[in-house]
């Protein structure tokens, strides 16, 4: 059985026949820096065509473009990103971020880190690490072409991030990933089930070292672009029955709710709370909240 086979088979126990898909290039506009409608017009008058992205309050789909969406004045000048629609989501689950102190633990190359930096309006503080020093540079180029205030960069590994000795009101962990077909036209032909079960402990290992820095009303956001439930649901249910956390129902219609049955494997029923997106127009994506539990 080939490798693309073993997976569409796996997609379809897990109740998704699987699809060939596309996703649509996305940008994000930055309200610190912009209107939406000015950049609307400002871009319609290029002959950019974009369409609102019903899940994501600043985000548009780039439906027709003469011109390159990264070469305009208005990205040089730091009024939009591009940043997949998908990845818009995570950053907006946070019930309140100004003022706040947040770890972005897996950051580069730095999408969600400016867009953390946006729903803050620069007050508070946003630490970002990552442990690769060319994607910090793309990471330090992003935060001053967007005129992000708030951010200190780091190269950490996120899996020793209590060093910092500071305790975050809000985690972002949008973990190193196997990533999906969507994005890789090659990813059937280059991954295995064992490089999904090395990167799900690598993932335990960075929600684990997540939990000690979390103040006891904070809040972590775990996201990947995998579609595994090894790096998915499975990390999730083992985060809620090892580490005294819990799931917090998401507000979002889209996609479809985390699933409770792997494999055969029952799983907490809270695990539903999460959010589990296959690829279309946008790329596959996972996503969920957690906090400390009340009882712990």
């Amino acid at each position: 059985m080939s490798g693309q086979e073993f997976f569409i088979n796996r997609y379809r126990e897990l109740g998704w026949e699987y699809a060939p898909a596309k996703p649509m290039q996305a940008i994000r506009v930055n309200t610190t820096n912009a209107r939406r409608e000015d950049i609307e017009e400002r871009l319609g008058s290029q002959r950019i065509r974009l369409k609102q992205i019903p899940f994501a309050n600043n985000g548009y789909w780039v439906c027709k473009s003469r011109v390159s969406v990264g070469a305009t004045s208005e990205y040089l000048l730091g009024l939009y990103s591009i940043q997949e629609a998908a990845a818009q989501i995570p950053v907006t689950f946070f019930s309140d971020l100004r003022g706040k102190i947040v770890l972005d633990a897996c950051a580069a190359p730095g999408g969600k880190t400016v867009q953390l930096a946006d729903l803050m309006k620069n007050t508070g503080a946003v630490v970002a690490l990552d442990i690769d020093r060319q994607r910090l540079t793309a990471l330090s180029n992003h935060l001053e072409r967007c005129s992000v205030k708030n951010t200190i960069v780091y190269k950490m590994d996120a899996r020793h991030a209590s060093r910092l000795q500071i305790k975050f009101d809000r985690v972002l962990l949008d973990v190193p990933c196997s990533g999906n077909f969507a994005t890789d036209d090659n990813w059937f032909h280059r991954r295995m089930v064992e490089d999904v079960e090395r990167n799900a402990a690598l993932q335990r290992e960075i929600l684990e070292e997540a939990a000690k820095v979390m103040k006891d009303n904070g809040e972590i956001v775990y996201s990947t672009c995998s579609l595994e439930p090894e790096e998915d649901e499975l990390n999730i249910d083992w985060a809620i029955k090892n580490m005294n956390l819990r799931t917090e129902s998401l507000n979002i219609s889209y996609g479809e709710k985390g699933l409770t049955k792997v494999f055969g494997k029952k799983l907490d029923s809270s695990v539903e709370n999460c959010r589990r997106i296959w690829p279309e127009k946008t790329q596959g994506f996972f996503v969920c909240k957690l906090v400390r539990r009340s009882d712990a």
